[in-house]
């Protein structure tokens, strides 16, 4: 395993891995993906082995074109070209009937596909040099910390992936939003980076899941995800006495509160901005899973927008150790 540039000639290098069916994790504008030849069985079977995610939680194919895309997915509804005309390349995830290309291994045995088009330059040329879609979950370890630096990747994958491409720091922080658009249905599966806002007002509203933990028909619908290695949980200043003799991390919006409690703090968005708080979110958390605390209190920031994606991700981890 290595981490190296994200310059053509290593971009080619990972081309090269992934057509001999190896993993290689790259960055995309939401996190780190981990990936694998989305056509290929025996390749996305590694993903699985390397993360240990459990096979009935399906991948996500990513793409480089509208072409791409119709090679592995079809769809009559009009509302498909509007989304990907304003959100693609973009974190907007589309579930979409397969075509019989598509192994059921990516789908976890479902006749539907998860599809997107990164907002990256690094993750589209592998993908377009590579000339097939990629399968790419989060390149971390089932269940733990998204990664949003190479240094996450190798922290938690380690030699389970052949390269690993330096494209910096990810700038949306959290993971896509994803929504499946059929005749009569549309519902938003996992809340993300673009707003369900912005979705609904492009083509009207969406409704929720009837989807049940052990029949999830996208990725992200599991209510244990997203975690750190020690416990976390909301911060409530009536509890602080609960944890008086613990070494704590805080993790707050916009202002440090009882500054004295902790041993540490930081900050999401001085400015209560949601696109900073989401880009600083895991990061914030892999920097303080690394220390010598005991528990992790993390404040609520306002669940509208982005921060229902947030706040979806942050609940995710709490319920690990309730």
């Amino acid at each position: 395993m290595a981490i190296i540039k994200s310059n053509t000639v290593n971009i080619k290098l990972a081309v090269n891995k992934l057509q001999d069916g190896e993993l290689v994790a790259f960055p995309t504008e939401t996190v780190y993906g981990l990936g694998a030849d989305g056509l290929n069985e025996i390749a996305v079977s590694k993903i699985f082995e390397a993360k240990q995610r459990p096979s009935f939680n399906p991948l996500i194919l990513h793409v480089s074109s509208l072409e791409m895309l119709s090679d592995v997915a079809s769809f009559t509804s009009d509302k498909i070209r509007l989304l990907t005309d304003k959100f693609w390349p973009g974190p907007l995830t589309l579930v979409l009937k397969k075509k019989d290309v598509v192994p059921y291994i990516v789908t976890s045995g479902l006749d539907t596909v998860a599809v997107r088009m990164p907002a990256n330059n690094v993750a589209l040329d592998l993908i377009e040099y590579f000339g097939k879609p990629v399968a790419a979950p989060s390149a971390n370890s089932f269940s733990q910390l998204s990664p949003t630096e190479a240094e996450h990747v190798e922290k938690q994958l380690g030699d389970k992936v052949d390269i690993i491409l330096d494209g910096g720091r990810c700038k949306v922080g959290v993971e896509s939003t994803i929504i499946e658009v059929a005749e009569n249905s549309q519902v938003l599966l996992r809340p993300g980076g673009i707003t369900r806002k912005e979705i609904e007002e492009l083509i009207g509203p969406l409704s929720d899941p009837a989807i049940t933990e052990q029949s999830p028909n996208s990725p992200g619908q599991l209510k244990i995800h997203y975690a750190p290695n020690i416990p976390i949980n909301f911060y409530d200043e009536s509890e602080l006495t609960n944890y008086k003799n613990l070494k704590l991390g805080g993790i707050f919006f916009s202002e440090v509160k009882n500054h004295k409690k902790f041993e540490i703090t930081k900050l999401l968005s001085p400015k209560r901005e949601m696109h900073e708080a989401a880009s600083n979110l895991f990061s914030h958390l892999h920097d303080l899973e690394q220390l010598d605390l005991d528990m992790i209190l993390v404040e609520r920031v306002p669940k509208k927008d982005l921060g229902i994606a947030i706040m979806d991700r942050l609940t995710k981890a709490v319920n690990k150790y309730l």
